[in-house]
């Protein structure tokens, strides 16, 4: 997989009939992390210095994969078992990260409302995907949980940022598509980096450029 990531490609399963494929998409979607690249609205900038959620890395990877799986309208689940196990195996191997955010539930218990996972190879950020769970107090957490995973990226040294393809929910954060030529060779730069993620917790305000 890790030599999959490194060429581009990325791996998807059919909800059909479960077989795994790879793809290459072209164009390519990308947040650009350089000054100006990535946009936050003011009110989400507004939500993230409320300090409503905690935001941690790292603390529930396989939770926050398996409420990515999870079923939403009539898409088909891409995120099958396998993917989840191959997954996990790479977070145990420190590649595959993910971004939580929690609130208090009414007994003091910290309740998982939304988060994203991905995997970083060098410093290459591939996004894979990301939940929200409004019914439990988590409206637009993952809004805030990739706003303070670009933030560490960027103090991290990451150069790039890839989401695979781009949607309009994307496109409000600045992400474009670019060429598959064009990110091939951003790739090629960012996984020749060495870069180290660190684990991080935050609550509240973060540097983030406002649209």
């Amino acid at each position: 997989m890790l030599e999959a990531y490194r060429r581009g490609l990325f791996p998807m399963g059919d909800p059909d009939s479960g077989d795994i494929g790879w793809y290459d998409p072209d164009p390519r979607g990308v947040i650009p992390l350089e000054p100006g690249g990535f946009r936050v609205s003011r009110s989400l900038r507004a939500k993230v210095r409320q300090g409503r959620f905690r935001v941690t890395s790292d603390r529930a990877f396989e939770r926050v994969i398996r409420a990515c799986a999870e079923p939403r309208g009539e898409d088909g689940v891409w995120i099958s078992e396998p993917i989840i196990e191959a997954y996990c195996t790479l977070r145990a191997h420190g590649y595959a990260h993910s971004v939580e955010a929690w609130v208090d539930g009414a007994d003091g218990e910290p309740v998982l409302v939304g988060g994203l996972y991905g995997v970083a190879v060098g410093a290459a950020f591939a996004g894979e995907s990301m939940f929200s769970r409004p019914d439990l107090g988590g409206t637009d957490a993952s809004k805030v949980c990739l706003v303070h995973l670009v933030g560490h990226l960027r103090r991290a040294g990451f150069g790039l940022l890839d989401t695979q393809f781009t949607n309009p929910h994307l496109e409000q954060f600045g992400c474009i598509e670019i060429p598959r030529d064009e990110y091939r060779w951003q790739l090629i730069g960012a996984t020749d980096c060495e870069v180290a993620w660190e684990p991080f917790e935050a609550r509240g305000s973060i540097e983030a450029p406002v649209a």
